[in-house]
């Protein structure tokens, strides 16, 4: 069913790296949301009037608000696949967190109102309605949001869509509630043990902690996460691929939504080489990103002296001591400039968020390190942040 679907709405579906391609992923996502939910409002309206069942009517409610979060994801999807303009030159794409961001944050309200309802029934127990037709349409709903789970996790793991797990997740907190409700009502009915308030604090406490989870995961692209290692990676073992590149530094990465990635980085190439066919190497770079990867890179070009023994030795030898404070930590653009009292020492330091130690006392004791061997060596030395887990890497 879910293929059928896939391949009937969804045109060139293989392409997931397209910005459209992923707009109708999401959008498929959303109608058919949209149809379950208001299919299964239907029915249980109808059923719980003709039985006179408040829980069926209740449960039919609820299955609107599940009809509005579909609305939100469809909205964003469609929102997302929007051109870049002169206002939002990155794009519209990041709309696609917002929406998994507001399911995230319904999925809260609605554990909240479902603890306080179940906890009210603790206090005040009532008789649990229970008779076939409740039977029935429960095991019906939890059929059909078994069903919309697994289709929105596996759509979600396809287009890797935070937003469409969020979607899934909804789903599967009512699989879980509704069949809480149909457990507690048989159990009520066949042994006399009223467990549906207790059951509803248990759904609720998991709904709550899952919807905590969701929020931080659609939060985090907004608030601007860390790169995963894998295209860090990528990234840096694709650069090193090309003659002539000895180094990277510098690697940043910016997420503006799902297939909206930009990144610069530091290319270190040698300084003896032809300027123009270096040039060359690093035009190829970004073109075949782009091309490949839908990525957008710029490659800023950094000439390294290669053909200096002393520069040579020295970049080594201080590249251990370094190491030897902390081992991510790492140097680049090194120049040593002889002068007549001394000789100023210039590189730049990456220093990643894991150090445990301020930036002034790293200078200090990079300096204290080098004057040990070298007392005329005047450090200047620029502290660079991490903005992702890429260590300096060169073929020197």
């Amino acid at each position: 069913m879910q293929n059928w679907l896939v391949k009937k709405f969804v045109h060139d579906y293989e392409n997931v790296h397209d910005i459209s391609v992923r707009a109708s992923y999401g959008k498929l996502s959303g109608k058919v949301g949209i149809f379950c939910n208001a299919f299964l409002f239907a029915v249980k309206f109808i059923m719980g009037t003709i039985s006179g069942s408040v829980s069926i009517t209740a449960d039919a409610v609820n299955n609107l608000s599940d009809a509005a979060s579909s609305v939100i994801s469809l909205i964003g999807f469609k929102m997302a696949e929007k051109p870049a303009d002169e206002d939002h030159p990155y794009g519209h794409a990041r709309y696609e967190y917002l929406s998994g961001l507001t399911v995230a944050v319904m999925i809260i309200l609605i554990g909240f109102e479902l603890f306080k309802t179940s906890f009210d029934k603790v206090l005040h127990p009532s008789t649990v309605d229970f008779s076939i037709a409740l039977v029935i349409v429960l095991a019906v709903s939890i059929l059909i949001k078994l069903w919309m789970a697994l289709f929105n996790k596996s759509l979600g793991k396809k287009i890797n869509s935070s937003a469409l797990e969020a979607t899934a997740a909804d789903s599967r907190n009512d699989v879980i509630s509704t069949s809480a409700v149909l457990v507690a009502a048989v159990i009520s009915h066949f042994f006399k043990i009223n467990l549906d308030g207790y059951m509803g604090i248990a759904v609720a406490v998991f709904i709550l902690y899952s919807g905590i989870g969701l929020v931080k995961d659609t939060l985090d692209p907004l608030l601007g996460k860390a790169p995963e290692p894998e295209l860090v990676d990528y990234i840096q073992k694709k650069i090193l691929s090309y003659d002539g590149v000895l180094g990277t530094h510098d690697l940043m990465i910016h997420d503006y939504g799902p297939g909206r990635k930009f990144a610069s980085v530091h290319v270190e190439m040698a300084a003896e080489g032809d300027v123009l066919k270096s040039h060359d190497v690093i035009d190829n770079i970004e073109r075949d990103f782009l091309s490949k990867d839908n990525l957008n890179i710029i490659v800023h070009y950094d000439p390294i002296v290669t053909k200096d023994d002393i520069v040579n030795d020295f970049r080594s030898w201080l590249m251990e001591q370094v190491k030897s404070i902390d081992p991510h930590l790492s140097i680049h653009d090194l120049r040593i400039v002889p002068g007549n009292s001394h000789t100023n020492l210039v590189f730049d330091c990456v220093m990643p968020h894991c150090i445990n130690m301020s930036p002034s006392e790293l200078k200090a004791e990079i300096r204290r390190l080098v004057n040990i061997k070298y007392p005329n060596y005047y450090c200047v030395i620029t502290i660079d942040s991490s903005y992702a887990a890429m260590p300096h890497t060169t073929g020197l």
